[in-house]
């Protein structure tokens, strides 16, 4: 496929000193190129929407699962940090998308079972960094349920109750300035290890430690950029989720894809 004029500066930013051979040459990247790299995970979502559907169908199954099954135990309010737990896990989830626009840039067969697959080109590493998404994610939930505990005290609690009690209370400011608060700083963090990380594990033969180190400096350099990149990926998976996960159906793929030509424009390519 026939690459766009890029949206950038085509000087890498190279690192020194210490740093030099673990992190990869970053290019800085222009402000207006998240809506090209949306523009391209569309156009590649038209192209492979067969095998997109799929997956996000599954994906949109197994979320909308947990809410139905949080929604009989009686545990909805606690559905909240879960769902802002899906922004931690949404890049390991991304495999499959990533791999699907690796294969149309290279012109290669898009197959369904290969796809699913595709992990297994790098089992040790990609599993090791989506272990640390999952344990950010468990760090998150554990912290929500203690900043309510602090607030509303440890017993547990209804959905009507909570709606009253929380949600409608302007009493109630600081314990969202609180959540809100530690919810930003986690998923910062995470969205800082994982914005490039999954796509170079999947790219290039790297360690897990260089992916991450490469993924920081990246955040760093372009952090303007990946700011207004990152309240994309909330806004869309927010929306999706917000239709009951139906929307996650073409919201995952298309997030998916854009990530992936974040990644092919953010860090230089080998020379």
């Amino acid at each position: 496929m026939a690459q766009e004029q890029q949206p950038m500066q085509r000087a890498d930013i190279e690192l020194t000193g210490e740093f030099r051979g673990i992190v990869l040459p970053i290019n800085r990247i222009e402000v207006d190129a998240t809506w090209m790299w949306l523009s391209r995970g569309w156009q590649d979502f038209r192209r492979a929407r067969a095998v997109d559907l799929c997956f996000g169908i599954g994906i949109a199954a197994i979320s909308f699962l947990i809410l139905a099954m949080a929604w009989q135990a009686d545990l909805w309010p606690y559905v909240w940090p879960l769902a802002a737990g899906f922004m931690f896990l949404a890049p390991l989830l991304g495999i499959c998308f990533y791999e699907t626009s690796r294969r149309l840039e290279q012109g290669l067969p898009i197959n369904l079972v290969d796809i699913a697959l595709s992990w297994r080109q790098r089992p040790g590493p990609i599993f090791t960094l989506g272990l640390i998404l999952m344990l950010i994610q468990v760090v998150w939930i554990y912290l929500a349920i203690l900043i309510y505990a602090l607030f509303f005290g440890a017993q547990p609690v209804s959905w009507s109750s909570f709606v009253l009690d929380t949600l409608l209370s302007p009493k109630n400011l600081p314990f969202w300035i609180v959540g809100f608060g530690v919810g930003a700083i986690l998923a910062g963090i995470s969205f800082a290890v994982s914005v490039v990380s999954f796509p170079l594990l999947l790219d290039r033969d790297i360690g897990v430690p260089q992916a991450i180190a490469t993924s920081l400096a990246a955040s760093i350099v372009n952090w303007r950029v990946l700011i207004g990149w990152g309240a994309l990926i909330v806004l869309f998976s927010a929306a999706g989720i917000a239709t009951f996960c139906l929307g996650l159906i073409i919201t995952m793929p298309l997030l998916g894809h854009a990530s992936w030509h974040a990644y092919r424009d953010i860090v230089a390519a080998p020379r």
